[in-house]
């Protein structure tokens, strides 16, 4: 299935404020994945990144906190870790479970494509 065939599934228009926790976890979220893209090794991986940023950007209608990767660390296994887990959060905010799966499966072949 494509991403747009499940974006029309799950483009339920939704007019819920984000509420400071939701805010939080997707500026934690974002800043990871920001931050992996900042250390990824090719171009390529970096774009594949950035189109998980996109990704998480589309699902919030584009009202997005800033992100900010300023003392995070460098350490790829740590900061995949922390945004995969903010990902997952999300659930617990409203986001569609199966935007999640998405969200994880862009950020998993991004990755694939970092480690090759």
């Amino acid at each position: 299935m494509s991403v747009q065939a499940i974006r029309g599934l799950c483009n339920e228009e939704k007019e819920v404020p984000m509420l400071i926790a939701h805010a939080v976890t997707l500026a934690e979220a974002r800043s990871h994945v920001a931050a992996l893209a900042d250390h990824a090794r090719t171009t390529e991986a970096s774009s594949a990144y950035e189109h998980v940023l996109l990704e998480l950007d589309w699902i919030h209608g584009d009202d997005v906190p800033a992100l900010d990767t300023f003392g995070l660390t460098d350490d790829r296994d740590t900061l995949l870790a922390v945004a995969t887990s903010a990902i997952e959060e999300l659930a617990g905010h409203g986001v569609d479970v199966l935007q999640i799966e998405l969200v994880l499966a862009m950020l998993d072949d991004a990755r694939a494509l970092d480690e090759s």
